[in-house]
């Protein structure tokens, strides 16, 4: 096991290596520079000595290995935006907000999509099946920026109910609108994968059996049935966990939450590489322990899965 973890965790690290690189590459052909778009432009003069104090002229892979080896020491530098405000401190103070919107967005979401999918599939074909499927459908393919506006204009246009946007703990009912809309994609999809993997399991002959030995009916669902979804519901919140709690580069701006999501879509307006790099690789670096604790999750689903086999 110990094999297996290192082998991940060097994967791992190439992984954030060449998700950097080709993000570095990529934010160096983009036209115009950080410091090309300022309220007050400067002259050639002084534009040089800000390039040259943050080495942006030299070549991309030299400002690469250098930032690649000043994040191995955890410095992810300073925002050029923000001048001499370490991004680390910059992410301590926004990230809270995002991860508080995808806490309260997986939080209804994940049980919710797991109860009615369940319930769905006892109900086959019948009318709770049908709005069951209709909701997951709508939440797994809607764009939530169009729900949003949908659920804005009815909510806190016209019944007046919930505020427009904002974020703040002396307020709760900012938080209802952006967690509901931002979990309805999770709501959707666990939903979705629950029904037809609880269909699946059902029409089984383990199970067949264990209802003709006189199982109760929850005991042959939730201890038998059910636990052989778990596999198919571990591989899709997989990717959806660290979706969730890096923000929404859509939500956040739209109800003005001041979270990871939008940090990011604003530094690469104003082409803050430091900004975007670090966020690139925050969002590497939770994708792939995610995968790694769903590989762990496995073992715990079935013990018949083997790390590493």
């Amino acid at each position: 096991m110990i094999r297996y973890f290192a082998a991940r965790l060097a994967g791992l690290v190439l992984v954030m290596l060449i998700v950097s690189f080709i993000t570095f590459g990529m934010l160096y052909r983009l036209p115009g520079g950080p410091f090309d778009q300022l309220d007050q432009p400067l002259s050639p003069a002084a534009l040089e000595n800000i390039r040259h104090k943050y080495h942006l002229d030299e070549p991309f892979y030299v400002v690469w290995a250098n930032y690649v080896a000043n994040v191995a020491h955890g410095d992810f530098g300073t925002s050029y935006k923000a001048e001499n405000v370490p991004i680390v401190d910059i992410f301590r103070d926004q990230w809270g907000a995002s991860l508080a919107l995808g806490g309260m967005a997986l939080a209804w979401s994940v049980p919710l999509g797991i109860v009615l999918g369940v319930m769905a599939a006892l109900r086959r074909n019948r009318a709770f099946d049908y709005v069951a499927r209709f909701f997951s459908i709508v939440g797994a393919t809607v764009p939530n920026f169009a729900l949003a506006v949908i659920l804005i204009y009815v909510f806190a246009v016209v019944m007046k109910v919930l505020p427009t946007g904002g974020w703040s703990s002396d307020e709760p009912r900012t938080f209802v609108l952006p967690a509901v809309i931002f979990g309805l994609l999770p709501f959707g999809s666990v939903m979705r994968y629950t029904r037809n993997g609880m269909l699946e399991a059902l029409s089984q002959d383990y199970i067949r059996v264990a209802k003709a030995k006189g199982l109760a009916q929850n005991a042959v669902v939730y201890k038998h049935a059910l636990r052989n979804v778990l596999i198919p519901i571990i591989t899709v919140l997989a990717p959806m966990i660290p979706n969730a709690f890096t923000g929404s580069a859509i939500l956040e701006p739209m109800f003005r939450i001041n979270g990871i999501g939008k940090l990011f879509i604003e530094s690469l307006a104003s082409r803050d590489y430091p900004m975007v790099m670090a966020t690139v690789l925050i969002v590497a670096m939770l994708w792939g322990i995610s995968f790694l604790i769903a590989d762990v999750a496995y073992t715990l689903a079935d013990p018949r899965i083997r790390l590493g086999k």
